[in-house]
């Protein structure tokens, strides 16, 4: 409405309106407020003073002041935090420097005596690898800083003996050095690296000596080589080291890059430096107390310093931060102070932030908050509202009981991860998820969610060894067990055929067996005492089946389910698998398929035990009754490399440069028949669907031992999961990104064809309904609607039907009703219906809400077979009351009056009564042909028969005795 005040009647445009005119009209479209409220809205729209504001100014002011208020709460937001966790004491030494790699997701930790540490996303140790050579070692020197080079997947490491060498992060062997660069006037003890985002050519290496000066190195074609390699020697690939002399960079003979260099801290060890583009300058700091911070321009034409500012710092700093969209400087100082600054004004700070009581050894701003942290030497942590330059938090933990150490301060905002280094020990701490604005279903990642047909009930677990019981009618949590592996998280879980019994699987190398009133009834030892992953578990008639770790199959046979902590058993297949188990299925009556790390499928015979054939979408091998292991070490050499084949190992239609060798990319993540496809033997079409890196889903027929179809699901989102419903009439699959999509694969690859398919089945719907990696996929039959329950890590569980239709998040305050006897969509292979046509769950109100029911309420007796009383639990049940009774009618207590001698002919006669087998024209034998219930029913009847005539004829020899008596 307000808008129509500035537009003239019959007119398209907007005019400007005076203060006046603005005053007069504004109360009286709005309806509230006074003209001096709206005369002071208006000086503030017009601030070039011109006397007339128009809509756009009107509206930029507002928008301006939403901005504000949002940033200001999201400044205000003070983050929570997990208790501390310690990561394993691999280094001897201080670690030197923390870094997390994008490209490939890992963590990174190098210490003094040169053991580098590779860490998986999740801070599970992936491997540790000597960096330093023997010549370094003898020397007794060490490893200074350790810096990121993202753009070519390298890294630059700085040692004592003056010398940075650079390291290939991809490489088929263990960190190649690529480039040594020597002949470094001083040791190099700091380090920073920048590419440029739009040209990844042209980055910067910037790095400080123990002589104060600061050396900076540009290069021009870094995606192509850093340096010149010499002529005559091998290609880079081939991973010979260069030698680099500075000498030679400073000369110019290597023309794909320049140096540039500063003597402005006075011989003093450069602690800190950095080069960033928003000021394209150097900054540089030292604990003295001149030229404590020094920032350096360069004119780029003459390849020169010709401009530095610099900020003399009473008693020096430890360290700084730069914030390039505050343009702000934050400083940690040795008199206990945090000090911020603006680039350009060097007199003095614009902010003191006091409240430390001991120098501060560590800085870094919390850019998306503006907030910013300090780490003092009495091991007190602060978090500052830059705005307001308060401490909204304080944290003290004794994080290590020496006086002397070292301290490494490193916040990973990314993933709101805190790591503090003292001296080899590294501790870290994470940020809680916000979940204020959000509805979960766990306090933690959820990691697996099933459904229980019989007890009409979702089942899910999370990290924190919590498994949950939602009604699926309603979302609401009937009860919850906690802490089923201790502190150990549950990766995943499986129903009995009867769907009575719970099993959760843990990294703690440990299966547990559990009824629904939370008893334990056994434990599996998988792990043998030692911890192992475990991906899945098959419960088969007679077996249970675990995959997960190693390249063996995990066995339990029933038969020895008598003791409380059952032993595993050997799998008389052996290890067939070349890489870790991921996955498995089964289809009746005896065909097992596995599915592991390297992309290999496995057939097996359940029965004998015995893999007969291997599936993989580049080629064929033969299997080996047993590996020797020299062959294994050479498999293990090979991993992910797929051009390496080993004996017996044959491509399929393919050159070696079209298959992609990139490791984890043919992960198999889900194995799924299609057993609803019974006539597949015949048709030669897929009975088998399997997913897993780089987003594919391929079909194959496990009867021909072939690829019938792939596709790429979800694009450049890596290893992806899937499930598919009890009448194979969708697959559903999920993402790294919460990402959800439903193809339709009624007729999809039903019959044989001579070409691979590539060509995806109907999309039904994409939707991403969680904020993170799709953790479980399920799907069930209920109130005539296939529906779909996700898990998530962003510790949601989510329920939709097969068309997108979302119907909520396990854990909301309002619960749904899910309608019945709703039919599915008839299938219209022209297009599908929109999601508003399709029938939704409707909420609850207030007062139809449910109850909450205790955990003994809603327990089932093991014991007992047939539904769960839980179903009928509104149902009032009290003692029968007692019946009066009942006289005998006289008919009953004197016969003789009311009926006489009947004929003889009225008794039934003894007659043998003809079985099935008679009645027919051929002779067949009963019991292999008519079913034993017939059988009985028909003995039965005939007993009974004999038994009656018997009595008749009893009561009519008496009969006759006492008329013969009278």
């Amino acid at each position: 409405m307000m808008i129509f005040s500035f537009l003239p009647p019959g007119s398209d445009h907007t005019v400007c309106m005076t203060r006046e005119e603005f005053m007069e009209r504004m109360p009286e479209v709005l309806g509230h407020g006074t003209k001096e409220e709206y005369g002071e809205l208006f000086d503030k729209v017009d601030v070039a003073q011109d006397d007339s504001i128009t809509w756009d100014k009107l509206i930029s002011l507002v928008l301006l002041n939403l901005n504000e208020k949002d940033e200001r709460a999201k400044s205000a937001v003070i983050p929570q935090w997990k208790d501390p966790q310690l990561l394993p004491m691999i280094h001897k030494d201080a670690i030197q420097k923390v870094i997390f790699l994008k490209s490939s997701s890992r963590y990174l930790t190098v210490s003094k005596e040169g053991l580098l540490g590779v860490w998986e996303e999740n801070l599970k140790l992936q491997e540790k690898v000597p960096i330093t050579s023997d010549v370094i070692k003898l020397k007794n020197l060490w490893v200074t800083s350790l810096v990121s080079l993202e753009n070519i997947n390298k890294i630059a490491v700085a040692s004592t003996n003056k010398e940075i060498c650079f390291y290939d992060l991809f490489s088929t062997k263990e960190f190649p050095c690529q480039y040594k660069l020597q002949g470094l006037g001083s040791t190099p003890v700091c380090m920073h690296y920048w590419y440029n985002p739009q040209d990844a050519n042209e980055s910067v290496l910037t790095f400080g000596d123990i002589a104060g000066k600061v050396q900076v190195i540009c290069f021009s074609t870094a995606l192509i080589s850093l340096f010149e390699r010499p002529a005559m020697s091998p290609s880079e690939d081939e991973e010979t080291t260069v030698t680099i002399n500075w000498a030679e960079l400073v000369s110019g003979y290597h023309r794909c890059c320049s140096t540039l260099e500063h003597r402005l801290h006075n011989q003093e060890w450069v602690r800190q430096v950095i080069y960033d583009a928003s000021l394209d300058a150097i900054i540089s700091s030292t604990t003295s107390h001149v030229n404590t911070v020094v920032l350096a321009w360069r004119e780029k034409s003459k390849q020169k310093w010709i401009k530095k500012t610099s900020f003399n710092i009473a008693q020096g700093i430890h360290t700084f931060d730069y914030h390039s969209r505050l343009n702000l400087i934050a400083t940690a100082g040795l008199n206990h102070r945090v000090c911020l600054w603006n680039p350009y004004v060097t007199s003095k700070p614009t902010g003191v932030l006091w409240g430390h009581s001991d120098s501060v050894i560590a800085v870094q701003f919390f850019t998306a908050r503006k907030q910013l942290f300090s780490f003092s030497k009495d091991k007190v942590l602060r978090l500052w509202d830059i705005q307001h330059q308060l401490s909204i938090q304080r944290m003290t933990c004794p994080f290590t009981k020496s006086q002397e150490f070292k301290c490494l301060f490193h916040f990973d905002e990314a993933h709101g991860r805190l790591f503090i280094a003292f001296n080899n020990q590294l501790t870290f701490l994470v940020m809680k998820n916000e979940t204020s604005k959000k509805v979960t279903s766990h306090e933690k990642p959820v990691t697996c969610v099933l459904y229980n047909s019989v007890f009409k009930q979702v089942i899910s677990s999370d990290t924190e060894s919590t498994v949950s019981f939602w009604m699926i009618d309603t979302g609401q949590k009937i009860k919850q067990f906690t802490g089923c592996h201790g502190n150990a998280e549950i990766s995943t879980m499986a129903l009995d055929p009867s769907e009575k019994r719970l099993l959760t699987g843990s990294p703690d190398g440990t299966i547990k067996i559990w009824d629904f009133n939370g008893h334990c009834h056994q434990t599996l030892n998988v792990g043998q005492d030692r911890a192992v992953d475990i991906s899945q578990i098959l419960v088969l008639k007679k077996t249970i089946l675990v995959v997960g770790w190693e390249r063996t199959i995990t066995v339990f046979r029933f038969h020895d389910f008598t003791p409380f902590l059952v032993q595993p058993e050997e799998w008389k297949g052996g290890a067939q698998h070349r890489e870790d188990i991921l996955c498995a299925a089964f289809l009746p009556p005896q065909t097992l398929v596995t599915g592991s790390y390297d992309g290999e499928i496995l057939i097996w015979n359940n029965s004998t035990e015995n893999a007969h054939h291997v599936l993989h979408p580049y080629y064929q091998r033969r299997l080996h009754s047993q590996w020797d292991a020299d062959a294994q070490k050479q498999l293990r050499a090979e991993r992910g490399h797929l051009l390496s084949l080993s004996a017996g190992e044959t491509l399929l239609g393919l050159s070696s440069s079209e298959i992609d060798t990139t490791e984890g990319n043919h992960a198999v993540m889900r194995l799924s028949f299609l057993e609803a496809r019974k006539n597949i033997a015949v048709t030669g079409g897929a009975n088998l669907v399997s997913c897993g890196g780089s987003g594919y889903v391929r079909f194959w027929n496990v009867f021909k031992k072939q690829l019938v179809a792939q596709f790429v699901a979800h694009s450049g989102a890596g290893p992806i999961i899937m499930t598919t419903d009890k009448m194979n009439q969708h697959l559903v699959t999920g993402d790294s990104n919460g990402c959800l999509k439903i193809w339709n694969i009624e007729e999809y690859c039903l019959n044989f064809n001579e070409d691979q398919v590539f060509q995806p089945p109907p999309l039904i719907k994409s939707f991403q309904p969680h904020e993170d990696r799709i953790s479980s996929l399920e799907t069930c039959a209920h109130s005539s609607r296939v529906l779909i329950i996700a898990s998530s890590a962003d510790g949601s569980i989510s329920i939709s039907d097969v068309w997108g239709s979302l119907i909520g998040i396990f854990g909301q305050m309002e619960h749904w009703r899910i309608k019945n006897n709703i039919p599915l969509p008839q299938k219209d292979i022209g297009g599908f219906p929109a999601v508003e046509d399709v029938p939704r769950a409707t909420a609850l109100l207030p007062e139809e809400e449910p109850l909450m029911v205790s955990m003994e309420q809603t327990g089932f007796d093991m014991k007992v077979k047939g539904d769960s009383t839980s179903t009928f639990r509104s149902l009032h049940i009290g003692a029968l009351e007692e019946v009066e009774e009942v006289n005998k009618p006289d008919f009953l207590v004197n016969p003789e009056k009311y009926f006489g001698e009947k004929p003889e002919e009225g008794c039934p006669k003894n007659q043998d009564i003809a079985s099935f087998a008679e009645t027919l024209r051929a002779a067949f034998d009963e019991k292999s042909l008519f079913p034993k219930e017939i059988l009985d029913r028909e003995r039965k009847a005939k007993q009974l028969c004999q038994q009656t005539c018997s009595r008749g004829k009893i009561k009519r020899i008496r009969k006759q005795i006492s008329l013969k008596e009278k």
